[in-house]
């Protein structure tokens, strides 16, 4: 076989690897276009059913040991304000925190605020358990009240996270529509001065944001961690344990509405922002956290198949979402054996076919480089057009260093195999960086 057919061959390899040549230019066209073309209609038909609107806003915010961010992210939450004539209250529960949290929740006095304290052994059963608490605190307060159930909203703010002024605004206009039973909002990141926070906007604010518009079109919207607003009555639908002790509690909360039926909505006109992890051994547990957890969830692979609930192009998106990380993962193995038997084959004078010769092998290498690199430099400049908020130096740079990002995320994904076959699922959470305290509004 030819050296050009050794570099082709190479190239097919790698583009099955990151699905990048033919992916790219289809989310670059959701990113810049959809949004624009679609948004008008979703929500004109919001608008003229109108019959779903909240009247009733809970933000939940889980918080194990948050001392360092827990006051910003409840001042943050404290200064929201939904449409005219709703109510906007807080509820943070306190998973069995032993650091200064609740020290610090108890000097914050507004009467919109509620803290549940749980302790051991009810508490730290992870976030999901968590959540299902303070679910289950709300439905019966509107049960007491007297309030409908699909006029209340449930909306989880990370402790890290900051909701942008306009985020409840938009979500009530969204839900508005009775079909959608969720929101999820975009997300964005705060310290992003930083090379690694920098990636990690990089990604959120144009590469998900794009792959969440392409999700809005085919109704496949998944919910994120951060960000995500329910209706209560979607909620109760599941039964009284929304959410599960998968560790990706969040992506398998939308698969289970996704096959009820339930409409998700995606929006990037309002955000919740995070703190980036900016340690590349936290980093790496966080992305083995989330890898672990979508390996946990292929269990829901065969309902996906037998809904009737989800089409055609739906259930593919939704089966590269789950499919794709452990196929990449496998083509990676196949490529880096090739490429090492083919410089060990060259080196003792018997070259493998697809590498005949070092020139074949330096080619290959080149056009890996190339096709890593290119899709980070679009996704920058993408990143520029619709947000505006970074220079473009540093876009660049984080573009550049976006190939080595994924490769830590590949590297996660071995980490969460392993984990996952030795029946290893307990994780520390992620530590959070201490901010300039943000001043309580009335």
């Amino acid at each position: 076989m030819s050296a050009s057919n050794g570099w082709l061959i190479a190239i097919a390899g790698y583009a099955v690897l990151l699905a990048w040549p033919l992916s790219t230019v289809i989310l670059v066209w959701f990113a810049v276009r959809y949004r624009g073309i679609h948004r008008a209609a979703v929500v004109n038909r919001a608008l003229a059913g109108g019959g779903g609107r909240p009247r009733h806003f809970w933000i939940i915010v889980p918080a194990l040991n948050e001392e360092a961010v827990v006051a910003n992210t409840v001042t943050a939450a404290l200064r929201l304000r939904g449409p005219a004539g709703t109510l906007t209250r807080v509820l943070v529960v306190d998973d069995g925190s032993d650091d200064r949290t609740p020290e610090v929740l108890a000097a914050i006095d507004h009467p919109r605020l509620h803290i549940m304290r749980r302790d051991l052994p009810e508490a730290r059963q992870g976030k999901g358990e968590a959540l299902n608490a303070a679910y289950r605190f709300i439905a019966q307060r509107t049960a007491l009240d007297g309030v409908r159930p699909e006029h209340v909203v449930l909306g989880i703010i990370d402790g890290d996270g900051q909701g942008s002024d306009n985020i409840l605004v938009e979500v009530g206009r969204l839900m508005g529509d009775t079909a959608v039973g969720a929101v999820q909002v975009q997300v964005r990141i705060r310290n992003r001065n930083r090379l690694l926070g920098a990636v990690q906007d990089l990604e959120f604010g144009a590469i998900v944001d794009a792959c969440q518009n392409m999700r809005d079109a085919l109704d496949t919207v998944g919910l994120g961690g951060n960000g995500q607003f329910s209706r209560l009555s979607t909620l109760l639908a599941l039964g009284s344990a929304p959410w599960s002790s998968c560790l990706v509690e969040d992506l398998e909360l939308g698969l289970r509405m996704h096959l009820s039926g339930v409409a998700i909505r995606y929006t990037s006109r309002a955000a919740v922002t995070q703190q980036a992890v900016v340690d590349i051994r936290r980093l790496t547990r966080q992305r083995t956290r989330w890898a672990q957890g979508n390996i946990q969830c292929a269990r829901y692979l065969g309902s996906l198949f037998a809904s009737g609930n989800i089409g055609r192009t739906s259930l593919v998106e939704m089966l590269h979402y789950l499919v794709s990380p452990w196929a990449n993962a496998a083509v990676t193995v196949l490529l880096l054996v090739t490429g090492a038997a083919g410089a060990a084959g060259l080196t003792i004078g018997h070259p493998i076919a697809v590498l005949p010769t070092w020139a074949a092998l330096a080619e290959s290498l080149g056009v890996w480089l190339v096709v890593t690199t290119f899709p980070g430099l679009v996704w920058a400049l993408v990143h520029k057009h619709k947000r505006g908020d970074e220079a473009m130096p540093r876009m660049l740079v984080a573009a550049l260093a976006y190939p080595a990002f994924l490769l830590l995320g590949l590297a996660a994904t071995y980490r969460a195999i392993g984990r996952q076959a030795s029946g290893r699922s307990a994780w520390a959470k992620t530590e959070r960086l201490a901010e300039e305290p943000l001043a309580l509004a009335a």
